[in-house]
């Protein structure tokens, strides 16, 4: 086995300031994974940063946006300038919309839709040489179950979802050959400030028992740990209690 296959794996994570991303992060440090965080706000990252080098984990702040192919690129290289490799990359970045299709902002339909989708694709066109030079490599997708149903809302979000899953399924059938895992993970509902930014979306919670950020990231440690030839493609947690 050669000393590259024997270092630990290094990970990027994108939104990963809060929320889901966060948690990700967290659970992935703690499991000794050198990472590489990506969000906004350098501040947010600074503190996770700072929480998983407190615990004995590796982190590095690579601060951009998510919806700029340079940022991601900056990260990408963040990871192979300190540790010469990439094998996972949790795209995980996400906005929302909230409200009627008929009184909707189009400027925040078109940063929805540029984050959620084009962040993603940005986010797998960073990392993929790199995998397909190692031929190995574990991409991870917070989607949403969103992105299985439709309901009244979240129109662009909604779609955003559905666009993302079907990104996922194309980059699953074109890199399994080389060895490379894709996997989505669908949450339901999730207490995070995503649920609470719009005016109105807190009637969209109901008496729903929302999952916590930490629920998310046990999923995405479920497909990581599975065996190189096992791929689990799609994970949908929802809520006990939620129907949608």
């Amino acid at each position: 086995m050669s000393d590259l296959a024997t270092q630990a794996q290094v990970a990027i994570v994108t939104g990963a300031g809060s929320g889901i991303g966060a948690a990700i992060a967290r659970d992935l440090g703690a499991r000794g994974t050198n990472l590489v965080l990506v969000g906004r706000r350098a501040e947010l990252l600074d503190e996770r940063v700072a929480e998983i080098m407190a615990g004995g984990g590796s982190a590095l702040a690579s601060p951009g946006d998510v919806r700029e192919f340079a940022d991601l690129e900056r990260a990408a290289s963040v990871a192979l300038d300190h540790w010469g490799r990439i094998d996972v990359l949790v795209a995980n970045a996400a906005i929302a919309d909230f409200g009627p299709i008929a009184e909707a902002d189009p400027e925040l339909w078109r940063d929805v839709i540029v984050t959620n989708v084009l962040g993603v694709m940005y986010a797998v066109r960073a990392v993929l040489p790199h995998m397909l030079g190692a031929g190995s490599g574990h991409v991870v997708i917070t989607a949403s179950g969103s992105g299985r149903v439709t309901y009244v809302g979240e129109p662009a979000y909604v779609a955003s979802k559905h666009a993302t899953v079907a990104f996922a399924d194309c980059l699953r059938l074109e890199v399994a050959a080389a060895g490379i895992r894709v996997s989505v993970i669908e949450p339901g509902l999730v207490e995070t400030p995503l649920i609470h930014v719009y005016e109105g979306s807190n009637d969209m919670v109901g008496e729903v028992d929302a999952l916590t950020p930490e629920d998310i990231a046990r999923a995405v440690r479920y497909v990581l740990d599975q065996p190189p030839g096992v791929n689990v493609f799609e994970v949908l947690v929802r809520p006990t209690r939620q129907l949608l």
